[in-house]
């Protein structure tokens, strides 16, 4: 024997809803609700700003790190050129030099070294970045002016 509905107001005699019934509380339906929509864009107001900011500094970070090995390549090279060119009896000598679109001025200093009779030469080239001043510097050591370099190399 069945037993009788609860509502017996909801059912027709066919056991069938009844038209213009509201539907049972325990039934869900699909969809989300107002406060897990409002939970999912508090969320997302935080997370995207700060996911911007995150790529904003890494993209800043390789562009210095770009320009600082643009710089040193251009202070190794002026440095070959000068030593080439036996243009180290100067102390001190400045310009500018373009590498790639970008270009680097550079000064270079010429001096004594404290630890022995060597010349110490370091050319420092500096640029700008969004606002702020960089600079690079490569040294070598020369034989003192007046003095020739003597010696063997070890044999390889």
């Amino acid at each position: 024997m069945k037993s009788a509905p609860s509502h017996p107001s909801r059912r027709d005699a066919a056991g069938g809803p009844v038209a213009g019934a509201r539907p049972r509380r325990g039934r869900r339906r699909a969809g989300f609700t107002l406060v897990e929509i409002l939970a999912s864009l508090l969320m997302m107001a935080i997370v995207v700003p700060v996911a911007l900011e995150g790529m904003s500094i890494a993209s800043r970070a390789g562009l210095l790190g770009q320009r600082k090995a643009a710089a040193m390549r251009v202070a190794e090279r002026l440095l070959e050129e000068l030593i080439a060119e036996a243009n180290t009896q100067q102390t001190t000598d400045s310009g500018t030099l373009a590498d790639g679109e970008f270009a680097y001025p550079w000064t270079m200093r010429t001096e004594n070294w404290s630890e022995d009779a060597m010349q110490q030469m370091t050319v420092t080239v500096t640029f700008t970045l969004q606002g702020n001043r960089y600079e690079v510097s490569a040294t070598t050591l020369l034989p003192a002016s007046g003095t020739t370099a003597t010696g063997t190399l070890p044999a390889l």
